[in-house]
């Protein structure tokens, strides 16, 4: 992302500020509403005269569903037990009825990493996403949007389309175990089963750019993460590169191998591969994740009203700018000519010229243990240290510290 020289934040100048606080979940101690309600208390502490509007934002991973919840009037939680990526119940997974007719559905609700009991990158599967999707097709909604961030599996989507009525089978004719280490077996693709797509349509909401297959591919690139070692992950490309050979692409059920002109295309790679499967079988378009969130949380029209927009995130570092919500949040800021703040827990990339000062929680709180400990704290006090500097004069870039 390009961003221009900074502004200083404006000065007090007699009237309040407009302050928008749009934060993502700091993954794994608060999430992108608790983040943006502790950085308003102290924001607010500092300078009780400003309005603060705050505008939680995800990129379509863990925490997706409570930012569309809070920001869509009406939206209404639909609750189900569903079965987890290692095949234990998940009971309080959910999918959201918006009020346009159209659901969303979290695969992290459902299918997430930190629902594994242990990390198994052959065996774990999106199934329980595919029952999320199943329960919000029967209750009729007109659309689906669908988060992929946060999988455990490497599974190219087969664990969601055989829940959805697929049938992925061995040389025998016998269905394959679920998990993407059982698809170097797969010999035919049975898509009859599978409902039709809804009136609107399917979009995946994805933060990655990468491809099905290759060296920047789902297994290559995110298998590690989910336990995958080189052998594991050698058998995953090999198994994913099986199911592009002979997925039969969208209403060409007598055609294997049409789904394989899709491998290639960018964003494919994204939650294991879930994105191609979905893409390749029902048709689903491939938005970016951290875009649309904004768009549909209306932080556009906050921003064309804002004196200044704090944003943030766990760990900011040079892969925020890329798909992210920090480097959305920035784009849209440079674009509507808004100074912005950040609030990272930790910084570990240059601060973009765009950004007018940056906090760190452990610098804040003295070490990560302690930023973790207590994020409200932290994040209280780094709006209150923001709020302090908004009226002095911030060299561009400037990381604040203790």
């Amino acid at each position: 992302m390009s961003v221009p020289p900074a502004s200083s934040p404006p000065a007090a100048s007699g009237r309040p500020l407009r302050v928008v606080i749009a934060p993502d979940s700091f993954k794994g101690t608060a999430s992108a509403t608790q983040a943006a309600a502790a950085l308003a208390a102290g924001w607010s502490a500092a300078r009780p005269d400003d309005i603060v509007v705050t505008v939680p934002i995800a990129d379509g991973g863990e925490g997706t569903l409570d930012v569309f919840a809070a920001a869509v009037p009406d939206a209404r939680r639909e609750v189900l037990e569903v079965t987890g990526p290692d095949g234990r119940p998940v009971p309080g997974a959910a999918w959201l009825a918006l009020p346009d007719g159209s659901a969303l559905v979290e695969l992290a609700q459902a299918s997430g990493l930190p629902l594994m009991r242990g990390l198994d990158p052959l065996h774990a599967h999106t199934i329980g996403l595919g029952q999320l999707i199943g329960a919000a097709l029967a209750a009729g909604a007109r659309g689906v949007l669908v988060a992929l961030g946060g999988s455990a599996s490497t599974d190219g989507g087969t664990g969601v389309l055989r829940a959805l009525g697929a049938r992925f089978l061995d040389a025998a004719g016998q269905p394959l175990p679920p998990g993407g280490g059982a698809l170097a077996d797969l010999a035919a693709v049975d898509l009859r089963g599978l409902p039709a797509a809804p009136p609107e349509g399917i979009r995946c909401l994805v933060d990655v750019a990468a491809p099905l297959l290759g060296p920047t591919g789902a297994a290559a690139v995110f298998g590690p993460q989910k336990g995958a070692g080189p052998a594991d992950i050698a058998r995953l490309e090999a198994g994913l590169a099986r199911l592009a050979e002979l997925m039969p692409g969208t209403g060409s059920a007598s055609m294997p191998g049409t789904g394989a002109a899709l491998a290639d295309q960018p964003g494919t790679g994204a939650a294991g591969g879930t994105a191609y499967g979905l893409a390749a079988a029902l048709g689903a378009t491939l938005v970016p994740g951290a875009r649309t969130i904004a768009e549909r949380a209306a932080l556009p029209a906050a921003l064309a009203e804002a004196d200044l927009v704090i944003t943030g995130e766990g760990r900011f570092d040079a892969t925020s700018l890329t798909g992210k919500v920090v480097g959305g949040v920035l784009t849209m800021a440079e674009q509507a000519g808004v100074p912005a703040l950040l609030v990272a827990g930790r910084v570990d990339g240059p601060v973009p010229p765009g950004v007018s000062a940056a906090v760190a929680l452990v610098d804040l709180a003295g070490s990560p243990a302690n930023a973790i400990a207590e994020p409200g704290r932290w994040l209280t006090l780094a709006g209150t240290r923001l709020a302090d500097t908004s009226h002095q004069s911030a060299p561009a870039g400037r990381l604040l510290r203790q």
